[in-house]
């Protein structure tokens, strides 16, 4: 078919218009931003399956903890934009784990199989490690873990609010331990739960009593 000068002239404007607009870069591709992942798989552990997700762009994460031969499915749970800065902050001084090698290459006891992963604009990058030497790396993980011994203490506090009053005090003997030793990275999240049990005359004095220590240390702390 005959193009008419017209015509021609036409199309020229449109790829012209078309060639003007700029093409956006892979990271605008992702409004959401990067995501890491932490998970750790340790057969005959309690959980054997931990997997922790943290976004780049929001204070909104998710957690996993459970055995590998029950159901999959992620929680929500919030962190301090300190937190998540700090985190993201140490992804990036291990570039991502883009090429990166952790693991020490000798033979030492299983420690379960863990698991760095950035996910960013389709793209993904991950390492996978027994036991690391590398500073950051381990710094890293232990906040991870941190994390994780938090949460299954937030809701194992939960469970016995709500089913198991006589065994609260077990739970917050558990929480007073992992505190004193600085495991857990933000534990001013606990505190509704600590407040709700010391508040609360359903559950034994000495469990109470405890829920108020704790409360109090955790406020000091932050």
């Amino acid at each position: 078919m005959m193009l008419t000068l017209r015509s021609i002239c036409a199309i020229a404007l449109v790829l012209a218009a078309m060639a003007a607009i700029p093409f956006a870069p892979a990271a605008e591709l992702s409004p959401a931003g990067g995501v890491f992942t932490y998970r750790r798989v340790f057969q005959s552990s309690v959980p054997e399956f931990i997997e922790i997700k943290i976004s780049e762009t929001s204070d909104h994460a998710t957690y996993e903890l459970r055995q590998l031969d029950e159901e999959p499915g992620a929680s929500p749970f919030e962190l301090s934009p300190a937190l998540r800065s700090k985190i993201l902050g140490l992804v990036s001084q291990l570039k991502y784990f883009r090429g990166l090698d952790l693991d020490v290459h000798r033979k030492i006891a299983n420690l379960g199989e863990k698991t760095f992963r950035w996910d960013s604009g389709g793209q993904t990058s991950e390492v996978k490690f027994n036991y690391t030497l590398n500073a950051t790396a381990t710094q890293l993980l232990q906040i991870c873990e941190g994390l994780a011994r938090q949460q299954e203490l937030f809701d194992l506090l939960q469970r016995r609010i709500r089913y198991d009053r006589l065994g609260i005090n077990d739970a917050l003997l558990q929480t007073e331990t992992d505190l004193t030793k600085g495991v857990l990275p933000e534990p001013q999240r606990l505190l509704p739960l600590l407040d709700q049990i010391a508040a609360d005359s359903r559950f034994v004095e000495i469990a109470r009593q405890r829920a108020r220590s704790l409360a109090e240390r955790v406020r000091h702390l932050a």
